[in-house]
């Protein structure tokens, strides 16, 4: 094996290893999720070269240079207030959901009027629409770039089928077919060559990104699929079900390795850490449960909400996690002995989705009450009231250098905040 280059990873700090085998270029990932301001940068480098058989003593120079370049990165001061810059009207028909691509050049929207539209967030234009005779028959309800790299759409319709996009050019590469109901969620795994789709039929399939075939069938749910989340190798999905239980399912062998059974009713949310070891999930039974990904042990139960859980999320660094209720509140765990780190009080309304800021410093938080409110995660400060939109708010999040915000609404706008 031979070392070819390095690439840095910012959020979650890491480092990528480019190398040859036998006439083959691979990757392995570094993670370096402790990094931080107290690390000895020498002692991680000789550890990293004593441990890692493709660094050697030659390349110390070189890596002091890019994990000082990661270590700046992630302690400088994030943005503190965001600005309102762009509102732009998307459909006339009710939206459903938006996504922004990684730089945030992008954003994309579904909507009941069955297009699904690309919008420049520099000047608010749209750039595709998405239809004519590749476009879908019924609802565009779910979107999703295959972010890092932002080349391609996925949309999952109630016309029972998803269709993979160009983001540069509005063709449709591949329509996929096989579902008997609607499909209402979908996601490309991390490296953009599977996109999984899930449905009312209590399945989820797999379809092959370059070849546009399908890979396999997830079977057992006992209702509608209402979530699926990727791990980062992309080896393993999870699935959420009305049915109250999450699988764990290998993609390769389209085996279930564990259903995830103790809710006691029916699943809002579910997705892995970073680093693949825990997985989250909520329901609507008004808690959150941590489980263990290898054993599907459930690791602990968190019962701080009265109402239904909406949404969870781990920070990038998967050090904090935060919880979001019906009951208008929201609250920041500790990973290690998940004592609560902070509540968020303040919005009159359910709070449908949060997300965390890519420091893991921030949580973006959006309500029914026509607002979106972004907090210290650490001291639960509401910093930020993002006023404007005249309906309630269903999606908010950070692009991936946390310099951007978009949220998304009722009132069949996006707002875009710098």
């Amino acid at each position: 094996m031979r070392l070819k280059r390095f690439l840095l990873r910012y959020y979650p700090p890491g480092i990528f290893l480019e190398y040859e085998r036998k006439g083959r270029t691979a990757t392995k990932c570094i993670d370096l999720l402790d990094l931080d301001e107290d690390a000895d940068l020498d002692e991680l480098i000789s550890e990293l070269i004593e441990s890692e058989p493709l660094i050697t003593e030659r390349q110390r120079p070189q890596l002091q240079d890019l994990i000082g370049r990661l270590l700046d990165k992630n302690t400088q001061n994030d943005v503190s207030l965001y600005q309102h810059y762009k509102t732009v009207k998307t459909h006339v028909l009710p939206l459903t959901n938006v996504g922004l691509n990684k730089s945030a050049t992008l954003f994309v929207t579904g909507s009941y009027d069955r297009t699904c539209k690309v919008w420049d967030t520099a000047t608010g234009n749209e750039v595709l629409s998405l239809e004519g005779a590749d476009g879908h028959k019924n609802v565009v309800y779910a979107v999703a770039f295959n972010n890092p790299f932002g080349d391609k759409i996925a949309t999952g319709s109630f016309d029972k089928t998803c269709k993979l996009w160009n983001a540069s050019t509005g063709a449709c590469f591949h329509t996929f077919r096989g579902h008997d109901a609607e499909i209402v969620c979908l996601s490309f795994n991390p490296q953009s060559t599977m996109i999984a789709t899930g449905s009312m039929d209590k399945t989820v399939k797999l379809w092959d990104v370059a070849s546009g075939s399908e890979l396999g069938t997830l079977q057992g749910h006992s209702s509608e699929i209402i979530c699926v989340s990727f791990n980062q190798s992309g080896e393993l999905l999870l699935t959420g079900s009305f049915d109250n239980t999450v699988g764990v399912w290998q993609c390769g062998s389209m085996t279930r390795l564990h259903s995830l059974i103790g809710h006691r009713s029916e699943i809002s949310s579910c997705l892995f850490n970073h680093e693949g070891s825990l997985i989250l999930s909520g329901s609507m039974d008004k808690t959150c449960k941590v489980w263990d990904a290898t054993t599907g042990e459930c690791l602990e139960t968190l019962r701080d909400h009265t109402d239904e859980v909406l949404d969870v999320v781990f920070s990038l660094s998967g050090l904090l996690i935060c919880t979001v209720s019906a009951d208008g509140k929201a609250h920041v765990y500790d990973t290690i002995d998940w004592s609560i780190v902070s509540s968020l009080t303040g919005h009159d309304g359910e709070i449908s989705k949060v997300s965390f800021n890519p420091h893991g410093t921030k949580v973006l938080t959006v309500c029914s009450d026509k607002t979106a409110r972004m907090w210290d995660a650490y001291t639960g400060t509401c910093l930020q009231v993002f006023e404007g939109h005249t309906d309630e708010l269903f999606a908010g999040q950070f692009n991936y250098d946390g310099d951007t915000i978009i949220t998304g609404s009722k009132d069949n706008t996006c707002r875009l905040w710098r």
